[in-house]
Order: structure tokens, then sequence, then C-alpha cells
């Protein structure tokens, strides 16, 4: 699919204020906005750069406000919301249309007999983006005001107009401009060169008051903040030629747009060849899922192989924006996964459980393993971090089951590439990882030696996926025995039993313990009354029966106690699972976090951070949860055409909130529109995950 509006759409500013494009650097820089052009958002940007990569994400350049000259007569291209709620200039009116070329959006404005195109792009690698201009068409040369809006803030952060020292000084490609002097430079570099007589720039130093962020206020943030006019750039662009402006942290940035356009188009290109490269020959090298279902189709009757939609392939360049550098001394080459756009860091939970759908199913081994080794390097006390906080050099590891993911992401790699050096390498700290959670590490996370379960959590924590914490306030504490945990945990002992044999190495211990898991504990989850799991077994106050969506991990996890080994619950209890999930939790965009029949749910998120922290798992649904049940639902059902039908609606999703890319969470009630994070890490690894299983990939 092309993922393009035309300008009826492009006219309609309720549906144009709400699309937002995102492009990035893979160092955790990025730019992003709306197609129409509107500040709606703090994290809007055209230079948000990554001064300490991946975080230290800085707002640098906000906007350019463009306005064409042409035959005596001003046609703005731009459009600004203010604070009394109107929005002028109405630039978005001259939008023919607007589409993404790979993940670079383009603006085509028309009038008179003009056409200019926009593009927007950032170089791999730099804090730097491009913004080109090309006049396609027209009789005459076009002349263009630009005017250049900064600021210099976390990109957290908002702004109120200040007295800053800045300096504005010309330099040989542009403009080097300074809020202050403890700030980062950021140079508005031009091609062709200011010396060129049809380009000249003029400093100003003109704030901009009162702009208004509908999504900020919708999400009960500040909702108005201040922009720098800092300098004009006053251009002519004749027929058939272009120009680009250069917002970077370097100096000497290259300039020349129509090369690095060129460039960018090459890297995408790369990413999707890489994509369609036929599987590795290495008979040892198999994904388990894969595995059995290739063996049962070897049964029936071979189709023939279906070319790869383009939605797919859409996600395949999203996927690459989530991965990111994450250099150390003893990893200088590191990689690591942001867990979404605009605002989190990279989560150790989310990036496992991103990394086999962002790196394994496109073929990017080389990331995988240095996301791979990158986190090792932080293990402690036998926990991965939770998350890298923005602002500090010390990991968080307040989470039970990022640890476990860690297992899932090591068995996706070494089944698909079978590098039997990184298992040697990562044997022993997987073991020690499995030894801590036996004999007990931070968060009372320990075992239980009567039933073979993991029991984690205190007074004040929140360390399951379900995170959900406001001050003192844990909205879903679930202190006990989770039931994706119990999966989980099962799982990585299968692995490590697998890995123990690969080596060489004594595996019964590990064997023993999923022997009791399965004969005894796991039994314990199922809730004869109701029909399906409980949620969490010994809380403080019992076992827990609220309906949520975790019990489908028991049923979907892709690890090789899937097929190898006994499932977890009887065939009788995972088709009760998935009766009571679809019948329950399942919408078309993924799986509501809690039953709309339950005492707690809340339909709609938004309002304060009370407000949406206490609606995040009390009834949100959650888009990765679509991968787990598609995956579950082929198991179950052996119906490869209804579990590819659960993905569909993500293709037409790609077209709204994040375009080219899959939200981070929706509303439970109708019309479940799309929140959160425009771009989520583990919600397109999920569904590339899926359709990679689904499909035999």
């Amino acid at each position: 699919m092309v993922i393009s509006f035309d300008r009826e759409t492009c006219s309609n500013l309720n549906i144009t204020e709400s699309r937002e494009w995102l492009v990035t650097n893979g160092i955790g820089g990025y730019a992003s906005g709306t197609v129409a052009n509107i500040l709606t958002r703090r994290y809007h940007g055209l230079l948000i750069a990554a001064l300490k990569p991946p975080l230290g994400r800085t707002l640098l350049l906000t906007k350019l406000d463009e306005t064409a000259n042409y035959q005596g007569l001003d046609y703005p291209l731009y459009c600004n919301r203010w604070a009394d709620g109107t929005a002028n200039p109405e630039g978005y009116q001259q939008t023919e249309s607007f589409y993404l070329e790979g993940t670079i959006p383009v603006w085509k404005f028309t009038f008179a007999d003009v056409v200019l195109e926009k593009r927007i792009w950032m170089e791999q690698g730099e804090n730097t983006t491009y913004i080109h201009y090309n006049l396609r068409n027209g009789s005459q040369p076009l002349s263009l005001e630009i005017k250049a809006l900064i600021n210099h803030r976390d990109h957290h952060h908002h702004t109120k107009a200040q007295d800053w020292q800045i300096s504005t000084d010309n330099i040989k490609q542009g403009v080097c401009i300074q809020a202050f002097p403890e700030a980062t430079p950021l140079y508005l570099l031009t091609h062709p060169h200011p010396d060129d007589k049809k380009l000249i720039s003029t400093p100003t130093n003109n704030w901009y008051y009162g702009f208004n962020l509908a999504v900020e206020k919708y999400r009960g943030q500040q909702e108005l903040e201040d922009h720098l006019h800092a300098v004009t750039f006053h251009a002519q662009i004749e027929v058939g030629k272009s120009l680009t402006i250069v917002a970077s942290t370097k100096e000497n940035a290259t300039t020349n747009g129509e090369r690095e356009l060129a460039f960018h188009h090459n890297y995408e290109q790369q990413i999707i060849q890489k994509f369609a490269t036929t599987k590795t020959s290495n008979s040892e090298v198999k994904n388990p899922v894969v595995k059995f279902w290739k063996s049962f189709a070897q049964t029936k009757p071979q189709p023939t192989a279906k070319p790869t939609p383009d939605w797919i392939n859409q996600l395949v360049l999203a996927a690459n924006q989530f991965i990111v550098d994450r250099k150390s001394p003893k990893h200088p080459y590191g990689k690591t996964i942001l867990a979404g756009y605009h605002w989190f860091e990279d989560w150790g939970r989310d990036t496992m459980i991103s990394l086999p759908g962002l790196t394994i199913c496109t073929k990017q081994f080389d990331v995988a393993r240095s996301i791979l080794l990158t986190f090792a390097e932080y293990v402690d006390q036998g926990m991965l971090p939770n998350r890298f906080p923005d602002g500090s050099t010390t990991p968080d590891y307040n989470t039970v089951d990022a640890t476990l993911w860690y297992f899932e992401a090591v068995l996706a790699y070494y089944e698909a590439t079978g590098d039997r050096q990184l298992l040697v390498d990562l044997f022993p700290i997987l073991a020690e990882i499995i030894d801590y959670y036996r004999r007990g590490t931070r968060y009372n996370i320990q075992l239980d030696t009567d039933d073979g379960l993991i029991y984690a959590g205190e007074t004040g924590s929140q360390i399951t996926w379900m995170d959900a914490k406001v001050d003192d306030w844990v909205v879903t504490p679930r202190i006990g025995k989770p039931i994706e945990i119990s999966a989980l945990w099962y799982n990585a002992l299968q692995i490590m039993d697998k890995f123990a044999q690969q080596l060489g190495k004594d595996n019964l211990d590990y064997e023993r313990l999923a022997r009791l898991i399965k004969e005894k504990g796991f039994a314990r989850f199922w809730n004869q009354e109701e029909g399906y799991c409980y949620d969490v077994l010994d809380t403080p106050n019992g076992n827990d029966a609220a309906l949520r969506p975790n019990q489908i991990f028991a049923l979907s996890l892709p690890a090789i106690g899937k097929f190898s080994y006994p499932p977890l619950l009887t065939p009788d209890q995972e088709k009760q699972v998935m009766d009571i999930c679809t019948h329950k939790l399942l919408t078309p965009y993924g799986l509501r976090s809690l039953a709309s029949d339950d005492p707690e749910y809340k339909g709609v998120y938004g309002g304060d951070i009370y407000q949406r922290d206490g609606a995040y798992h009390q009834g949100t649904i959650w888009g990765w949860l679509i991968g787990h049940y598609a995956v579950a639902h082929l198991r179950i059902y052996n119906n490869q055409a209804k579990a590819e039908e659960l993905l569909k609606p993500m293709a037409e999703h790609l077209t709204v909130h994040g375009i080219g890319s899959i939200s981070e969470i929706f509303d439970g009630n109708e019309p479940m529109t799309p929140r959160g994070c425009i771009a989520q890490a583990w919600s397109v690894a999920e569904v590339l995950r899926a359709w990679a299983v689904i499909n035999n990939e």
C-alpha cells in the first residue's frame, strides 16, 4: 500500500492535525510533526537531537514557517494554532497531496501553475535533518521566505519566552545559532550556499507566544509554549531546481540535498532487500515455531509463495526506526531498541519482546547479536535493566519479566543463526540468572519450591509489564505469581534444557524444574468456576480472578516447550482461554487489558497522569498483544487464513496516528481511538513476528 492523502483529506484540518509523521537518525534523535504542519505536542520539531546517544534528546529546531511568493501573490505553506484556539494561516489549503516515500514525508503544494514538493529526512548516525524543496513546475522562479523557529530544551519539557543571550553568526554555509552560552549550537545550513545571490539570511530575535498544543492539553500537560524566531531565509528557486535547509549539530554537515536524498533512498532499499532475501540454508538454523509449521505443511499441498504485502514492507522500515546505538567501552558498536516515539527510552522488557520481530524477522542478525551482548553487560543480580533513564547513567532494575524475555530473544537469535559462539558466551549469564531467580533477588523475586513457580513483588513496586505507578499509587501491583511470569519461567527452563544439551552441559536440573511446573505448579492457575486462568496466584488477597490478557502467553510464547514438550494447559483449557479472550478482550487492534464488564474497567485513556495511568492497564487496548493472540489462534485452530486476517486492521491503522507505524495503545471503548506513543516498538515487532509465523517466513 502507498500511504497517501489527497487534497480533500489534506484540506480537512481535523484529520491532518491528528496524522503525525516521524523520521529518525539511528542514534535516538528524531523529527516529527503533523501533516497540517501544526504543532500539537511538545515532542514535535524538525531536530530533536540525541546529545547523549541514545538519550539526551533536545529540541533545537522547532519548525520552518514557509511563505511562497509567486507572480506577486503570497501563499503561506504552514499553519499554527494559537492560544485562543484559532489556526492561521491556513497553509494546509495549498497541499495537493501528502504521502510517505519509504519513511520520508512528502508534501506536494500546488497553486497557480506551481508544483512544489517538500521532503524531510535525517542522516543516519548524525543529529542532522534535511528539509528539501523541489520546484517541479511553474512558469517562472518561485520566491520562498522561510522563518526558522528554534528552541533549546529537553524534549519532555516546555518553554516560556525568556531573555536568552542568543547569538546568530554567519558562517560559510549558513548560520550558527546559540540560544545561550551553555547551549548546544544549532547550525542552519543551506544548499545552494548563502553566497548565492538568490539566497540570503536575516537574523531576527522575536518570540512567538502561545502555540496551542492540543494533544498535551488532552494529556493534562502544559498546553501553551513559546518558540523563538531566530532567522529568516529568503530564497529563489528556479523551475526544476531545489533548495535544501539543513539543521544540524555539526558545522560541516553535508548540504547537497539531492545526493543525501539518494543515499537515504538507497539505505531504506537495502533494509527492504535484506528482509526479502532467502533464509539461511543451514539446517540447524530454524525457528522452532516455523519448524513446527513447516513439518505440518509437508502433509499438505504446498501453495505458491505469496508476494510480501506492501504494508508489511512499510512495517519493516518502521521497525528500523526503533534500532539505535548504545555504545560502551566494551561494545563500541552496541545497539539497543527505543521502546516508543516520542518519549520512551530503551526498556529492557520492550527490547527483548521486540527483538525477534524487529531484528530476526527483518534479518538484521548482526543487530540482534549486538543488542543481546549489550544488555548482557548490564545483567546484575540475575536481572536485566528495566530501563535506562534519561539523564542518568544508572539503569533501573525494577522488572521481573525483562530478564525472562531475554531467554526468548536469545532462543530466537540462536534458532535463526546457529551462532554457537554467542551461545557459549551467554550460557554462563543465563545460568546465573536462573540461579538468582531460584535463590532470590531484588523485589522479592524467588522460587517457590513447592510448585516451581516464581513469586515476585513487594508493596509499592510495579515489576510486571502492567507497570503503571503514580507517586505511591501502584495501579496494578500484581504481587504474587503472575501467569505470564510463570509461562516465561517455564519456557526459560525449557530453553536452558535445550541449550545445555547443545553445549554438552548438565540439563537435569532444568528439566526437573520444568516438569514440576507442568505437573503441579501451572495447574493451579486454572479457575474451574470461571473457565479461564487466574491472572495472579497467591496475592496478599488470594488468587486474582480478573479477566486479563496475560493468560494468552501460555498459548503463544514461541518456545520449544510448545511442541517438543507438553503444553501448560490441556487442549480443552486452551480452547476455553481462546474463547474467553475472543469474546471479552479481543478488538481489531489488540486485546483489552481488562474485561469491559469488570468494575475497575476504564474505557478511555486521557486526562492527567492519574487518569491516564489509572486506565493504562484497566481496559486500554494494547497493540502488541494482537501478535500473541494471532499466533495462539494459529496453533489452537490451525486456520492460517483466519490468523492472518486478525492482523489486517493494522494495515489500515498505518494511515492513522503515527503514519506508517503502529500505536502503543487504543481506547478500550469505541471508536478505539489510538493513544500513547504514535510508534511503539513491540506493536510493530509483534505484528511482524506474527505475520512471519503465520506465513512460514
